[in-house]
C-alpha cells in the first residue's frame, strides 16, 4: 500500500522544508498537511511559497489537506469567534467559516493535491438537523470552489453524533453530495467500532487516518509502541487491504515525548502493519 504521514505529528512545531527531507528519506510515499497555523499558516504567504517550491522539486507528494479547524494559531483559544464549524446553525458564525475555509483552499492553487480532509460538526456535538442542513448549505459551495482548484473534499469520520459511518452515509444520500470519506481507524474505534464504521462507508473511503487509542479518548497513539492501544491491527488491515488500490495507510499520530524520532517510529509502525496478514495466510 502507499505509506503516508500528517503533519499532526509536528502540528506544535512550524512546518519546514527540512521535515519534509526527513520524511521523504523515510521512504514515505506521500503526506497531508495538518493547517493548523501554529505549524502550517495558509495565510502566510512565505511559508506557502517554501512549502510549495519544496514539492515542485522533490518526489514526495501531496496527497491531501486538511483543512483547519481554527482560524488563530492557538487552537481555538482566542475565542469563539476562531472555532471552524461547518454545522453552525447561525448564518452569520456559518460564513465567517466559510470564508477561512476557502483561505485555506485557495493555498492548492500553489501546493496542488487531490484532497481536503473535512470535519462535520465539532468533537462531542449531539445530533442536530439544522446542523446537517448547515453543512450542506456549506458544502455545495465548497465543493465548487474546491474542485475549481483540482481538489476533492472528503469528510471524516470524528468522534460526534453528526459523523458516525452510519450518520456520513446517511448524510451524503439524502443531500446526494458527491464527497467521499477519509477513513480514521481511531475515531471509528471510539464510536461505533472499526469493521463497522469501515463496512457502511464501504466504497467513498479515498484516503485514511492511522492512529490507535484506549478506546475511549481520542489520542493518537502509534500503534504498537503505545500500551493504551487497543485496535486489532490484523482485523483493520484485512479490511484496509480490501482498498489497496485506492486509499494510502496515512499516520495521523501526536508527537510523544517517549518516542525520540517520530519519523522513524512512523517507518517502523508502517513496516509492521504491512506485515499483518489473516491466520490462514500464515498456515
Amino acid at each position: 500500500m502507499i505509506h503516508g504521514l500528517s503533519s499532526h505529528v509536528t502540528i506544535n512545531h512550524r512546518l519546514t522544508v527540512d521535515w519534509l527531507e526527513r520524511v521523504q528519506r523515510a521512504r514515505i510515499d506521500v503526506v497531508e498537511i495538518f493547517f493548523a497555523r501554529q505549524s502550517f499558516d495558509y495565510r502566510n504567504r512565505a511559508q506557502v511559497a517554501e512549502i510549495a517550491s519544496w514539492f515542485r522539486s522533490n518526489p514526495l507528494r501531496l496527497h491531501s489537506i486538511h483543512l483547519p479547524m481554527y482560524s488563530d494559531d492557538q487552537r481555538g483559544q482566542s475565542g469563539p469567534e476562531a472555532i471552524i464549524n461547518i454545522a453552525e446553525p447561525d448564518r452569520v458564525r456559518r460564513r465567517t467559516s466559510v470564508d477561512e475555509l476557502k483561505r485555506a483552499i485557495e493555498v492548492a492553487e500553489e501546493m496542488p493535491c487531490r484532497f481536503a480532509i473535512q470535519h462535520v460538526g465539532l468533537g462531542r456535538d449531539p445530533y442536530d438537523e439544522r446542523k446537517f442542513d448547515a453543512a450542506f448549505r456549506v458544502l455545495e459551495e465548497l465543493n465548487v470552489f474546491a474542485h475549481d482548484r483540482g481538489v476533492a473534499i472528503l469528510l471524516e469520520n470524528i468522534p460526534n453524533e453528526l459523523s458516525s459511518g452510519e450518520r456520513l452515509m446517511r448524510f451524503v444520500e439524502s443531500t446526494h453530495l458527491k464527497n467521499g470519506f477519509c477513513f480514521d481507524t481511531g475515531h471509528a474505534n471510539v464510536m461505533e467500532g472499526v469493521s463497522q464504521a469501515f463496512g457502511v462507508m464501504g466504497d467513498r473511503i479515498q484516503s485514511t487516518h492511522i492512529h490507535d487509542n484506549d478506546g475511549v479518548n481520542d489520542i493518537h497513539l502509534y500503534p504498537y509502541l503505545a500500551d493504551k492501544g487497543t485496535i486489532g491491527w490484523r482485523g483493520t488491515m484485512a479490511l484496509l487491504r480490501r482498498r489497496a488500490d485506492r486509499i494510502p495507510l496515512l499516520m495521523e499520530v501526536r508527537e510523544s515525548d517517549a518516542i525520540p524520532d517520530q519519523i522513524a517510529a512512523v517507518r517502523q509502525v508502517l513496516d509492521r502493519l504491512e506485515q499483518e496478514r489473516p491466520l490462514e495466510e500464515e498456515r
